[in-house]
This record gives C-alpha cells, sequence and structure tokens, in this order.
C-alpha cells in the first residue's frame, strides 16, 4: 500500500469514529425548548450574530422581536433592512450611547422604556426569537435590575429563543442562559484609524 493510501486509510478510519461521536451526541440531544443565547466580549461580531440569527429565524418563517439599546442615534443597516421584513417588530431605545447623551437619569429612563418593549415580547408566545441588542451595557451601567431581567427571560414562553449582546455580560446573565459566547479581539480596523463602515459596522 503508497503512502498516499495508508493516508486516506488512516483519515477514513478517524471520520469513521468522528461520525459514531457525533451522530450519537446528536441522538441523545432530545430536549426541544426555547434557548437563551448570551453574546459577549470585546471583540467584533455579537450584534452580527445575533442580527444573523434573527435572519435565519426569519427563513424559517418564525416571528421576530428586536429591541436595540444604546445604538438609538445611529442609523445603521439592520435596522433598515429588519424593519422592513414583515414578521419583525423592532424597536430602538432612541438615546444613543452613554458617552454621547452623557445624561444618566436619561439613559435610565430610555432603557427602562426599552425594556418594557422587551417585557411585553418575552410574554408574547406568537414571538419565536427575541433579539436584545446590546442590552449587557444597560446591565453594566445599571440602568436596569439584572435579577428582575433574568426573571423575565426565565419566565418567556417556553418555545421562544432569546439572544442577547453587549460587553460585559454579568454573572446572572451568563448563570442563566444556554449558550454563552465571548468574541475576542485579535486586530480590529478601528485600531488602526480607519472609521466604522456601511455594511460592516453601520
Amino acid at each position: 500500500m503508497s503512502d498516499q493510501d495508508e493516508r486516506a486509510r488512516r483519515h477514513a478510519e478517524r471520520m469513521a469514529r468522528k461520525k459514531e461521536v457525533v451522530d450519537r451526541k446528536i441522538a441523545e440531544a432530545q430536549e426541544e425548548r426555547g434557548v437563551f443565547l448570551v453574546l459577549t466580549g470585546n471583540g467584533k461580531g455579537k450584534s452580527s450574530s445575533g442580527f444573523g440569527m434573527a435572519a435565519r429565524a426569519l427563513g424559517h418563517d418564525m416571528q421576530v422581536g428586536i429591541v436595540q439599546f444604546i445604538k438609538g442615534r445611529f442609523a445603521t443597516g439592520e435596522e433598515a433592512f429588519f424593519k422592513r421584513q414583515d414578521n419583525v417588530q423592532y424597536h430602538v431605545m432612541g438615546e444613543g450611547y452613554t458617552w454621547e447623551t452623557q445624561d444618566r437619569e436619561k439613559d435610565g429612563e430610555a432603557a427602562r422604556e426599552a425594556w418594557a418593549h422587551a417585557r411585553d415580547m418575552l410574554t408574547d408566545p406568537a414571538i419565536d426569537l427575541v433579539l436584545l441588542d446590546e442590552l449587557h451595557i444597560a446591565l453594566k451601567y445599571g440602568y436596569l435590575d439584572v435579577d428582575e431581567v433574568v426573571r423575565d427571560l426565565t419566565a418567556r414562553p417556553e418555545m421562544q429563543h432569546v439572544i442577547t449582546t453587549g460587553r460585559a455580560a454579568p454573572q446572572g446573565l451568563i448563570d442563566a442562559a444556554d449558550t454563552v459566547t465571548e468574541l475576542q479581539v485579535v486586530k480590529h480596523a478601528f485600531q488602526a484609524g480607519i472609521k466604522a463602515q456601511k455594511g460592516i459596522e453601520l
């Protein structure tokens, strides 16, 4: 047998063993319910991932609810796109980044109003997926109570999925989540002085 044939044989054996393991895990995962995902960390891509899952849900004709915290003063491609979709309820908090407003009381009021919209979505079994974009920032600054947010999230309809995004997800949210992903910075164009670009950050 040639070296190439031997490598092919070993590869086929490894893949067969791997398939066995994967098939067994798939067979064991029989519970079906809504999941809660937390996307956090300092790396780019948290909101992009959340909106990607929202698009995936729409591809399955699911109903989607979106509340954007913090980013309200900036026109974004995701807002323009998702507001055009029939199966989407979309609410933007409206006050912009905290370092822009520099008004804690006003930011807190806006966050609480946004959470009221989120709570309505979290009690509606007709909404299949709820995306709470940049929620973690509102929690970090104490505009919302973590325990109250976790209670509302865990009381949602059984089959409803929820995604929360933002840096510095609090431990209470992480503990309550089914899936937690932390995105880390390796390199970012902004560090080289490149401004935010449409279709990438906006």
